[in-house]
Formats: structure tokens, C-alpha cells, sequence
């Protein structure tokens, strides 16, 4: 083995020819630790080649075996020959508590010791003495590192990262991760103290934790809790990582109830909560008050010592514009067997049946037994053989005993209908209730016998159905049906065809009340049970009109009796030939009447004779009645005593009906001509058997001496 060169040299020279600027620590760092950079142009230009390592066995693994994490591992240094050591860290996917490494045949690896810390989920290989370990014998241990979990349900992938630095690794992105212990450390001076450090040429700078896998590898997985390069100081409850080529990325909006555009791992659903209105700097919780790698956020000074205090920062290496390419870490991947899906499959009565399942990795065989060791079949399907009843059948990842599941093959009878409610009837349009009964399974229902299911379950009630037609029922038994539909019957019986009465009677009246239809059953309010009854009383009847058997539908007729009132005649309104006569109250029902022969519905005659007559009044049913005389005077307008026959006298009509009646008639002159009475009823134009002339003369006329005086003139022509 050739003389080692002082890590602090290499690193050096390294950076002085391939950056132009020289390493220099504080303390001398072994092989693989983060340095800062300063500048030094006064650096001597020395080769100097940064170590490369690869591997090869990305395998599958079946549940609660050993496996060895690689099949190949190289580390290529043209520049050294050993190193102090190696470390190998589940980098994805760790499962405290199941997932383990550790190091096989350690007795055949002397100058190797191995330490697991199952916190960090990391296997370091390292020089007991202290003296550097040569790399074939890293090369050799590495092979004899193997991966076991003790759950007997694993799933997912495991990522394994072989380093020759201390930091984590992540080979999705390529990225490293380290914990930078500084008790007390403020955030702004750990974005400042990350952004120097270096870890074999690529630079530093305060993580930025954007996914899941890296979360958990630079959190839950680090040696301890820190600040990372998440701030709302620039706007409150606009989260960003400021730090990294991520800065500017915003990846939480609000408080404890905000959303995230992307990703982001608070401790519990009340952070960040900005206790005080000042906690503006995102830090990962200690252990002992949140769960692992998540966040929470605090001052930029922290909180005072306790939980909250803090005790150091995370580092991210990669992804910075001019990083080099390093290959100082390699990686492997298992990827755990399961059986991660099965389908079930059936037939009817009997058969063969196609079982599928799908595996997260390898070959798939089938077994009719659980234990059997001899497969039936291999791949994603399997065609079962003819099987009249349920039966199960089992998969498993070939060579992975530990993934068998069962897929049931399930034999599924086909039913019959064992009984209906046919027919079913309904008085009058209305909905139904349908019943059928199957041997197994339930029932699917269909209104026409082509047509598709319109409900399902053993009994159906259906839309509203006018006329009489036909439902159908079908058993079925998980899909298992033998097609045969029973007819289920629907019958829509007519109503008894009854109609509502209003009758009116007279007071003190016994009537017969008819049903209406004959050839049924009755049943009154009045508890009679014949088609008619005689009631004397008004009120509202009813009968339930039943058909006969087998419809038995009943129908409801209702019949109300009523009493029209009496009419009484409050007066009669003589107005010349118009006659009005007024009742005490109007009713439709009153008819009306001046000569006792011809009544109309108005209580308005026109064009009335004159003399005595009288106004009666009945209810339309002759039930009551009421009378009132009354007598029409009518006044001529003029007269012509000129001896032809017409008009010739001047005669108040009905006169003679009024013995204390008086005329006084007079000239325009206010002289008086004459007076006329019943006895003495008519003027023939004369004064003193002289003829007046043609002019307009005027009456005065009082009926008798308690009735007002009624005044007026009528013409004399000749």
C-alpha cells in the first residue's frame, strides 16, 4: 500500500486545480468531511483526483430474509489507496424500528468495525485503530452488508447510499446533507455559516427541503434538529426558501390552516403559528416535542434553552451552477416483493375463472394449496380449473414464500324466483308495491320484458300507474341470474263513478238522499247501510260506495243539505211604471214576482199596469214565501179634448184606488181650475163649461192627507 498524502493536502491541491481556491479548515478534516473556501492564489498547482465510487444490485427482497445490498462495489482513487470510512445510510423509504444493516462475516473483516445508527438509519464501516482502511478491504466489507426487515407485511422501496463522507445522500437528486451542530446558533448566522461550506468542491447552503424522500433523509434521519432555509420575513405567511437554487419558491401560504403549493412538513396542523408575531424562520422540531424531521417555526434568535433552543443548522450540497460532477457516493435499490393487488374472480354453478394479481416486483406463481410448493401457473393471470363450489387458490413472488396471499375463486348459484304477490291491485290510478321472494340473492326489476332494470331488492314500489300492465322480476345472485323474468300483474280497478251533491230543502223537509249507483254496498254517516236515505235535518252526509268483489273499491260521495232562508219583502219601490221590490236579505235562490203567474230571478219590473196588485216573493224551491200590495198611479203628460176618441180627458190612473185622494189643478197663473177625487176623476179641458186654450197646466196630488204632496204639469193641446 502506497503512502497515504494528507487528506488537508489533497484536498487542497484539489481545489486549487480544479476550482482555483484552497480549502482551509479550521480543524484538519479526515477524508470525505465538509471544508471551507477561501481563496488562494498563491496555492502550488498539484494533481489531485476526488475519489469515484459505483455499485451495481438494485434486486428485489422478499419479506424477513438477508440480503446483501450490492452485488458489485468499486472505489477507483488514483491518488490514495484507503480511506477512514465508509458510510452506507438507507437513504429512501427507512422504517425505524424494521429496517436494519449490518455488516455479515464481520470476523473475516478485521480491520473493519461496524456501528448501525438505527436514528439515522446509517451503517458506518471505519478503522477500529484509527489507521486508514484500505479500500479493497471497504470494497470487501460493503459486499458483506446486508438489508433485513422484521415485519412480515413490508412494502415500498429501500435506497441505499455508499459514501465516503459523513453527509446523507440522496440518490434521487444526487444532493448531500449535513448536520452542522452550533448550540444557540441564530438563522441568519447559519445561512451565513452554510453558505461557505463546502463538501468536496460543491457548495453549501442552508437545505431546502422540497420533497418527501428528502425531508425524511436531512430530518428525521439527521444526528440532530436545526435551522433550514425557509422565511416569511419578507411577507407574512408567504413562506419561501431564500437560500439554494430554490430561492424565491414559495411552499406555504398562511398559518397553521395555509395550503402548500408544493411541499411542506409542519409538525401538527397548528404550525406554523407565529406565537408572539415575530416567529418568522423555519426549524426542524427537536424529537422531543414533534415528530421527526417535521417543522415548526421560531424567532430568528430562537427560543430561549429548552426544546425550542437551537442547537445547530442542516447543509444541503448540489445543485448550484458550477458544482462539479462527483461520483463520490454510489447507490443500489431494493425494491420489496408483495403481492400488491389481487382480483377475485366467479362463475356460475360452475367453471373455470380467471384470477388476476399484480406484484411489486418479480414473478408471479400460483398454487391450489397454502403450502403447496409445486406452482399451477406463473404470471399476472391465472385460468383455475372447473370448479362446481368456492374455492381458494393462492399467489405468491417466486421464491418469496413469506408474499403467498389467497384469491378466491367463488361459485355463485343461480337462483329462482320462489314467490310474488301477482296480481297486484290498486282502486284507481295510484302506485304498487311489488314483492318477489328469491331462493338466493335479491331482485331485479324491469316495466318492460327487453328493457333495462328499474330498481333492485325484493320488493319495489312504482311510479304512479294508471291502466293495468305488466312488471317483471328477475333473481339474481352476484351477477348469476338463469334469465327467466316472472310476470308480475298490475291491475288498476275503476272507482265507483260517484259525484258530489248540494241539495236544498225546505225547513222542517224530509228528503231522500241517493247514492247514485246501484249493485254496490253503502255505508252513510248515518250508519245506514241501503243506496238511499231520508234525513230531515241539513248538514253534510257522506256514503262510502263500495264495489262488489273482487275489485272491493270504495269511493266516497258527499252530499251537503241545506235550509234556505224565508224571504221577507222590506218594501216595494213604485217609481211610475217601474217597480222595485227590496227584501229584508237577498238570496240566489228568491224568484219574484207582480201578478202570482210569471216570477224572474230581478226583483226589477218595468212597464207595470197601473192600479192595486201585489209583489210576491218564494224560495225557488216553494219552500216560503211573502206578499206585499202596492198600487201604480200613472199621470198623464197631456191630453186633447178635442172629441176624437183619444185622450180626450186628462185622468190620474188608479185613482179610484185611494178614496182620500185629491187633484187641484190650476193655470200657469197659479188660478184654480178644479179638483178631482175618486168620485170626480177626470177634466175635459173646460173652466166653467168654457174650453181653455192649449198651455201647460199644473196638479198638485195628495194621496191621502198623511202622504207628501206630489206636484207637477201636463200640457193641454188641441
Amino acid at each position: 500500500m502506497k503512502a497515504r498524502t494528507p487528506l488537508n493536502l489533497i484536498l487542497c491541491l484539489y481545489s486549487i486545480v480544479c476550482f482555483g481556491y484552497a480549502n482551509t479548515p479550521i480543524n484538519p478534516p479526515k477524508k470525505g468531511f465538509s471544508t471551507s473556501l477561501i481563496k488562494n492564489k498563491k496555492a502550488k498547482t498539484l494533481a489531485n483526483v476526488a475519489p469515484i465510487l459505483t455499485a451495481t444490485g438494485n434486486q428485489s427482497y422478499c419479506p424477513l430474509t438477508y440480503i446483501n445490498i450490492v452485488s458489485t462495489i468499486n472505489i477507483t482513487d488514483p491518488d490514495d489507496t484507503g480511506t477512514d470510512a465508509i458510510y452506507i445510510q438507507i437513504s429512501s423509504g427507512y422504517v425505524k424500528g424494521e429496517d436494519s444493516l449490518y455488516l455479515n462475516n464481520a470476523l473475516s473483516h478485521s480491520t473493519i468495525q461496524s456501528i448501525w445508527n438505527a436514528n439515522e438509519g446509517k451503517l458506518t464501516l471505519k478503522s477500529p485503530s484509527g489507521i486508514p482502511v484500505s479500500y479493497a478491504d471497504l470494497e470487501s466489507a460493503i459486499k458483506d452488508v446486508q438489508f433485513n426487515n422484521t415485519s412480515i407485511t413490508p412494502n415500498g422501496i429501500r435506497n441505499f447510499s455508499i459514501s465516503i463522507g459523513q453527509a446523507n445522500y440522496l440518490p434521487r437528486n444526487g444532493h448531500y446533507y449535513e448536520y452542522v451542530p452550533s448550540l444557540g446558533i441564530s438563522w441568519t448566522a447559519a445561512r451565513d455559516a452554510a453558505d461557505v461550506r463546502t463538501y468536496y468542491g460543491l457548495k453549501g447552503y442552508l437545505a431546502t427541503l422540497t420533497a418527501a424522500d428528502e425531508s425524511q433523509l436531512a430530518g428525521a434521519q439527521a444526528p440532530g434538529a436545526g435551522w433550514i432555509g425557509g422565511t416569511d420575513a419578507s411577507k407574512e405567511g408567504e413562506w419561501k426558501w431564500v437560500t439554494g437554487p430554490e430561492a424565491g419558491t414559495v411552499f406555504w401560504n398562511g398559518k397553521g390552516n395555509g395550503t402548500s403549493p408544493n411541499y411542506a412538513n409542519w409538525n401538527s396542523p397548528n404550525e406554523p403559528n407565529d406565537s408572539n408575531n415575530n416567529e418568522d424562520y423555519a426549524h426542524i422540531t427537536d424529537p422531543s416535542v414533534g415528530n421527526p424531521g417535521t417543522w415548526n417555526d421560531l424567532p430568528v434568535q430562537g427560543d430561549p434553552p429548552g426544546p425550542y433552543h437551537p442547537k445547530g443548522y442542516i447543509v444541503e450540497y448540489g445543485g448550484t451552477l458550477g458544482d462539479p460532477v462527483l461520483q463520490l457516493s454510489a447507490s443500489t435499490t431494493l425494491t420489496i416483493a408483495t403481492i400488491s393487488s389481487t382480483t377475485p374472480a366467479s362463475t356460475c354453478d360452475a367453471g373455470t375463472v380467471t384470477l388476476k394479481a399484480t406484484a411489486t416486483i418479480g414473478t408471479m406463481n400460483w398454487y391450489d394449496t397454502a403450502t403447496g410448493t409445486i406452482p399451477s401457473g406463473t404470471g399476472t393471470n391465472f385460468i383455475t380449473p372447473n370448479i362446481t363450489t368456492t374455492t381458494n387458490f393462492y399467489v405468491e413472488v417466486a421464491g418469496c414464500p413469506m408474499t403467498r396471499k389467497s384469491v378466491e375463486a367463488k361459485v355463485i348459484n343461480t337462483p329462482t324466483i320462489t314467490s310474488t304477490n301477482t296480481p297486484v291491485t290498486h282502486c284507481g290510478p295510484g302506485t304498487f308495491t311489488l314483492q318477489a321472494t328469491p331462493s338466493e340473492g335479491t331482485i331485479n326489476w324491469y316495466s318492460e320484458i327487453g328493457g333495462n332494470s328499474i330498481g333492485t331488492g325484493t320488493s319495489f314500489t312504482t311510479s304512479t300507474i294508471s291502466n293495468s300492465t305488466t312488471y317483471y322480476a328477475e333473481a339474481v345472485n352476484n351477477g348469476c341470474s338463469n334469465s327467466t323474468k316472472e310476470n308480475i300483474d298490475l291491475i288498476v280497478y275503476d272507482l265507483p263513478a260517484v259525484n258530489d251533491q248540494n241539495i236544498a230543502k225546505c225547513n222542517g223537509q224530509s228528503i231522500t238522499l241517493d247514492a247514485g249507483l246501484s249493485n254496490m254496498t253503502y255505508l252513510w254517516s248515518t250508519g245506514a247501510t241501503t243506496q238511499t236515505v231520508d234525513i230531515i235535518d241539513k248538514g253534510i252526509y257522506t256514503v262510502a260506495v263500495t264495489s262488489l268483489a273482487p275489485e272491493n273499491c270504495t269511493n266516497k260521495k258527499t252530499i251537503t243539505v241545506v235550509e234556505n232562508n224565508t224571504p221577507e219583502i222590506k218594501k216595494v219601490i213604485v217609481d211610475e211604471t217601474t217597480v222595485t221590490i227590496e227584501l229584508v236579505k237577498t238570496e240566489t235562490y228568491f224568484e219574484y214576482s207582480i201578478d202570482g203567474i210569471n216570477y224572474q230571478s230581478s226583483n226589477v219590473f218595468t212597464n207595470v199596469p197601473s192600479g192595486l196588485q201585489t209583489a210576491t216573493v218564494r224560495e225557488i224551491n216553494l219552500c216560503s214565501s211573502d206578499q206585499e200590495q202596492f198600487i201604480v198611479i200613472i199621470i198623464p203628460k197631456f191630453f186633447t179634448p178635442n172629441n176624437d176618441g183619444f185622450n180626450d180627458t186628462w185622468e190620474v190612473k188608479g185613482l179610484l184606488e185611494y178614496p182620500l185622494s185629491e187633484v187641484t189643478i190650476f193655470d200657469r197663473y197659479g188660478k184654480l181650475i178644479t179638483r178631482l177625487s175618486s168620485y170626480q176623476h177626470s177634466w175635459d179641458g173646460t173652466f166653467n163649461q168654457k174650453a181653455l186654450p192649449s198651455t201647460d197646466y199644473w196638479y198638485v196630488l195628495k194621496i191621502d192627507p198623511e202622504s207628501p204632496v206630489l206636484k207637477g204639469h201636463f200640457s193641454l193641446k188641441r
